[in-house]
Formats: structure tokens, C-alpha cells, sequence
């Protein structure tokens, strides 16, 4: 009698050797069978429910309205030469936001910004992310990771130190900068989850000149005739006994060139401490057909803030060495803020900004300095 050997596996992923001969051989194919037909269907009724679950766990998603308004009075006083700006500034954004948590966990979401006045720039933001165990992936138009990861100075005032809003008062060629941004173009970025306080981003940009201005137009999203923009980043943030930390690493490669940014805060009690510097090499943002600037441009900025239940006060400084072109154009500029918060109630600030600045212009630049104080209320919705 001629002897088979039959291998079958058990739901449970056994695996059972059967020694048998062939007169037993059809009985085992059937019992098999059987079994695999019950794997079968239990496997079926499980997917069925796991996809009826998701159509219901997850909804719809909802766009919930937020932002901000601000509205400025401010009064400068600069040399006779420079031009005077209006005593009444303002910014406005309205933001939708919205997500929904698929049935496996995963939380997708969008995010769009509506300059609240009329921009060239009309929509500031807009992307889709996703956020897991895996971290966040987002993809469309909003700051790259160097940027949205960059620690600088703290300030509490409206006009600030470090990429501030002094040019809405006097007329300056530049502001100190330590975070040197390539802007809102369309790119992809992502986000590792946080470890041990420590988290790290990657943005691509495949085209710096990229804008949605619609097809025939050279800057529009048909077009990569732009420099391509790698934008990374590290940080670190904990909570110790009594005090905080703060710490990045950023930067960005454009063109022939890079930028790189390295900023603290440190808490303590009621106090913040930080500053942060910057270098923007002469060949960042430069392609091939364009001479290199004349040289680097640095930033750098210190200050202390302090919080006493609804009032803070903070006071920064920060010098920017600027360099716009190969003709060595550009300035050298000092600027200091002193700056008050206090909380009317939810979402209704009160700030103001007490500031001095002088720059001594390079090239063609002329020199400029002057003082000034800035007051007004801003609504968080």
C-alpha cells in the first residue's frame, strides 16, 4: 500500500504532518477542506466588519473658524530724510481648520489661512496632514520645517526684534533675521514622532517660484524653473525640576548655498531667557547665472522675558550684518524692544513695544535711526 505524507495548518498557524495511506487520503482533502472553508469565512466576516466600522467611526470633516486681528497706533520718530508710514497698521487672518481620526487611528486634516485684508498673497497657508504613531506628513504651502522649528529671542511685543514689524514704523532695508524662511511654496514635510524631547523635520521644495496663479503663467505650479529648497531641522524641548529647556537646530540649502540657525530658551521660575544666531552664506538662494553676494549675511538676538499671572514684559536686542547683492548694498543694523502683554480677558491682549534701532547703510543704503512706541489690541479667535 503506497504511503502519502499531507500537510495542513490550523487557523492558529500550527502546522499538522499527516502520515496516512490512500484509501484515508479523500476523507483528510475533505476535513481540510472544511477547515479551510471556516477560515475562510471568519477571515471574510472580520474585513466586512473592520470596513463597516471605519464607514462609521469616521466622519465627514468639519472646518471650524479661528485667527486673529491686530490693530496698531504707533508713533516714530527717525531722520528727516527718511520717509514717514502711517501711525495705524493692522493684520488679520481668518484660519479653517478641520479633521477627522480614521478608524485605525490615523488623524488627517487640513489647515487654511485667509489674509483677513487684501495681499498679493491672498491665501497665506494651506495644507493637508496626516499625524500617526509614525509622526506628521503634510503636503501644500506653509513654512518648512527649518522654519517652523527655529528658536529665537522671546519678545511679547508687537514690533519685536528678530524678523519683527519695526519696517511697519520706520523706514529700514532690512530686519535682523537669524531664521532666514524661503516662504509658503508648495512642499512636502515631515514631522518624526517626539523622543525623549527630541523631534526632527524634513521639508522639500521642488520649485522656490511655485504659486497656484493658474496655467500660462511662468510662476505658476506648471512651472519648476525655481531653485529647489531642502529645509531640515532638530529640536529639543523638556520640563526639568524647577526649570525648562529649549534648543533647536535649523537650516536650509538653496541654490549654491546654505543658511543655519541655533537658539535656546531656558525657563526658569517666572523668567525666559534665550537668543539665537544665524549665518546666511553669500551663495544661499544663488544659482549658477547670478554672481554670489558680496559676503555672509548674520544675525544674532538675546533677550529675557517675565510672566506674572496676566501681565509680561520682555526686553530683546538683536544686530543684523546684512548683505542684499554682489555690489555689497545692504546694512548694519542694532535695534532693541521692550515689550508689554497683558490679558484683558479670553483671547484680548493688550500690547505694546517700546523700541530704538540704528543702521548704518552699505553701498547705496543710507543710514537711518530713530525711536518710537507702538500700542494696540489683538482678538485670538
Amino acid at each position: 500500500m503506497e504511503k502519502c505524507w499531507l500537510h495542513s495548518v490550523e487557523p492558529g498557524g500550527k502546522i499538522i504532518v499527516v502520515h496516512t495511506s490512500n484509501n484515508r487520503l479523500s476523507g483528510l482533502k475533505k476535513t481540510l477542506r472544511e477547515k479551510m472553508k471556516k477560515i475562510l469565512i471568519a477571515t471574510s466576516a472580520l474585513v466586512a466588519v473592520a470596513v463597516a466600522g471605519q464607514a462609521q467611526a469616521s466622519e465627514k470633516i468639519k472646518l471650524s473658524v479661528g485667527g486673529y486681528m491686530e490693530q496698531w497706533a504707533g508713533i516714530a520718530s527717525q531722520d528727516d530724510s527718511a520717509s514717514n508710514i502711517n501711525a495705524f497698521q493692522s493684520d488679520t487672518e481668518v484660519y479653517f481648520t478641520g479633521s477627522t481620526t480614521l478608524d485605525n487611528g490615523i488623524e488627517v486634516g487640513a489647515v487654511i489661512q485667509l489674509e483677513g485684508e487684501t495681499s498679493g498673497d491672498q491665501i497665506d497657508e494651506q495644507y493637508l496632514y496626516i499625524n500617526g504613531s509614525f509622526g506628521q506628513a503634510r503636503m501644500g504651502e506653509g513654512d518648512g520645517a527649518a522654519a517652523a522649528m527655529g528658536i529665537t529671542a522671546p519678545a511679547v511685543g508687537p514690533v519685536g526684534v528678530n524678523d519683527g514689524d519695526l519696517s511697519n514704523w520706520v523706514q529700514i532695508d532690512a530686519m535682523p533675521d537669524t531664521v532666514w524662511d524661503a516662504g509658503d511654496d508648495p512642499k512636502v514635510t515631515y514631522y518624526t514622532p517626539i523622543m525623549g524631547g527630541f523631534r526632527a523635520g524634513v521639508s522639500y521644495t521642488d520649485s522656490s517660484d511655485a504659486k497656484n496663479d493658474g496655467p500660462g503663467n511662468d510662476t505658476g505650479q506648471n512651472t519648476t524653473g525655481g531653485m529647489p529648497v531642502v529645509s531640515l531641522g532638530v529640536e529639543y524641548n523638556g520640563d526639568f525640576d524647577g526649570f525648562s529647556l529649549g534648543l533647536s537646530a535649523v537650516g536650509e540649502h538653496q541654490g549654491g548655498g546654505e543658511w543655519f540657525s541655533v537658539g535656546t530658551n531656558l525657563g526658569f521660575g517666572n523668567f525666559t531667557v534665550g537668543g539665537s544666531y544665524g549665518v546666511k552664506a553669500k551663495d544661499y538662494g544663488v544659482n549658477d547665472n547670478v554672481a554670489d553676494k558680496a559676503d555672509d549675511t548674520t544675525g544674532f538676538d538675546i533677550g529675557v522675558a517675565y510672566k506674572m499671572d496676566a501681565a509680561s514684559v520682555s526686553l530683546s536686542y538683536a544686530n543684523g550684518d546684512i548683505v542684499n547683492d554682489a555690489a555689497g548694498n545692504g546694512s548694519d543694523i542694532d535695534t532693541v524692544d521692550l515689550g508689554l502683554a497683558y490679558a484683558l480677558g479670553a483671547g484680548v491682549d493688550w500690547k505694546t513695544s517700546i523700541f530704538w534701532f540704528n543702521a548704518d547703510g552699505k553701498g547705496n543704503i543710507s543710514d537711518n535711526d530713530g525711536y518710537g512706541a507702538v500700542t494696540g489690541i489683538k482678538l485670538s479667535f
